[in-house]
């Protein structure tokens, strides 16, 4: 298999399938503007097809074998493009080598004086876009392929003509492997896409290893206070600087005060005042965030005011805490978050009383949950106090399960005991549909066998009162049952 670069000369022919999606339209664009004759294909029009039409692109619509003819030099596929492609197998036939979009674009940077590539398990996309910011505030013209869209972009990519390339890098498949970075930066790393990789061991070494593509002259940014990036980078013959919340790190925040979502820093270099700034999105997370974006500008050699202004001008990137609007006064967010550690981070910044409030549902002890990873990290996370509002979801879910596996004499029962409990009319009300979904996560969830991991012992134990009060309550109704089995009644 011949490397990319071979393949980057003006003149060279090349046909990129699914070239209308969001890190290969740009890819198109880019080669395109280094005198590449480029074609492509995808399944749909969109408005990226339609701009790379503009720039005098072939589009074909629909995968067929006969866009592929023998004058092209290499095919670029998009990863949902797979194997058994039309395309991909008459390339093959025809003997035209296919390449990853990872293994163009890291061909790419490498002509870029300057290839900033973010990873980390979390992080990526904000930090990605605060570099963006920082380095268009610095009047760099970047070029830019982000993992969401950017509301300064407009999108999740940009094609610049400036000598910097920034980089959203995944680890995935080890895909970030393809990328040749001048300055590396690595969030954090946790236990994530365990389907490609073995374990957390495996999955250090593989950060390890992006790590060393930076050259010898370049820079290796990490976080001071994640013990596993520290571990991944430990005596790596790579210049170094670190992050952190603390004068450990080379960059770290000093008197933060934080006000609603905005918080306000002093950013330390070295010991010494870099600049003061202001960012307006909340969350420690993103306090990191901004100091990793702020450590990997002064490797680029960036102006303090740029990444003064450049962090101000940043109010978050789509799906990243992004607000939507507002539902009976409460303001609405979109968040992407679904890894543990990722909610982890999101959740303190929400109050859960105002969004049950915003729900219709008056009191705080009913919840309604609908995805079991919040519910994973809720229970991972929150002390005894938020712990009661699980601790009643539980209730009502245990009674549900099994009132749902008897008559509907004891379905009727059930609801009785729901409105002389608490009040509420479960037949006709939120609190109903409330029981409905957190049956359906919960209860499941209870008797699974890592509940010891995630919940405390109070809450532990608040369930089997639970249990031991719906015995207590039902005990005569349920042994009054004359189709139930002695062996039943005697459980």
């Amino acid at each position: 298999m011949p490397d990319f670069s071979e393949f980057l000369s003006r003149g060279k022919r090349g046909h990129l399938i699914g070239i209308g999606g969001v890190s290969m339209s740009p890819l198109a664009e880019v080669l395109c503007d280094a005198g590449l004759v480029i074609s492509g294909s995808d399944i749909a029009e969109s408005e990226r097809t339609s701009h790379l039409r503009e720039k005098g692109i072939k589009i074909f619509i629909g995968h067929d074998a006969e866009n592929i003819t023998s004058d092209i030099d290499f095919v670029v596929r998009t990863a949902a493009a797979h194997d058994d492609n039309p395309e991909i197998v008459r390339a093959k036939e025809l003997g035209i080598p296919v390449f990853e979009r990872t293994q163009a674009w890291g061909a790419i940077m490498r002509g870029y004086k300057n290839a900033l590539c973010i990873a980390g398990t979390h992080g990526k996309t904000t930090t990605t876009s605060m570099c963006t910011h920082i380095l268009m505030a610095a009047e760099k013209d970047p070029t830019v392929m982000i993992g969401g869209t950017l509301p300064l972009l407009k999108a999740g990519h940009r094609v610049g003509a400036g000598d910097t390339i920034i980089m959203e890098s995944c680890e995935y498949y080890n895909s970030f492997l393809s990328f040749f970075p001048t300055v590396a930066v690595i969030l954090n790393i946790e236990e994530d896409h365990l389907d490609f990789f073995s374990g957390i061991e495996e999955i250090k070494q593989s950060f390890r290893e992006f790590a060393s593509h930076v050259p010898e002259d370049g820079y290796v940014v990490v976080n001071h206070d994640d013990e596993n990036t520290m571990d991944a980078v430990r005596d790596l013959d790579r210049n170094i600087v670190t992050f952190g919340l603390t004068a450990k790190a080379d960059v770290y925040a000093k008197n933060v005060i934080r006000i609603g979502s905005l918080t306000k820093f002093d950013v330390m270099y070295k010991g010494k005042l870099l600049d003061t700034v202001t960012i307006h999105v909340p969350g420690v997370h993103n306090l990191k965030n901004a100091l990793a974006a702020a450590a990997a500008s002064i490797c680029l050699g960036i102006k303090p005011t740029a990444i003064k202004y450049g962090l101000a001008g940043f109010s978050g990137a789509g799906r990243r805490f992004e607000f939507k609007g507002k539902f009976n006064g409460a303001d609405v967010y979109d968040d992407y978050a679904h890894h543990p550690g990722e909610l982890k981070a999101l959740l303190p910044n929400v109050d859960l009383n105002a969004v049950l409030a915003a729900s219709g549902i008056e009191n705080a002890e009913r919840i309604m949950v609908s995805d079991v990873g919040a519910l994973t990290a809720a229970a991972a996370l929150y002390d005894d106090a938020h712990l009661a509002l699980l601790k009643t979801a539980a209730r009502l879910a245990l009674l549900q399960s099994v009132a749902t596996s008897l008559n509907q004499g004891f379905m009727d029962a059930y609801f009785d005991f729901v409105l002389a409990y608490y009040g509420v009319d479960a037949r006709q009300s939120n609190e109903q549909i409330a029981a409905q979904q957190v049956q359906a996560l919960l209860a499941d969830y209870l008797s699974r066998a890592y509940v010891d991991e995630y919940f405390s012992a109070k809450a532990k134990a608040d369930v089997e009162e639970m249990i031991g009060e719906f015995i207590a309550i039902y005990r005569e109704r349920i042994l009054a049952q004359d189709w139930m089995s002695a062996e039943t009644k005697a459980k």
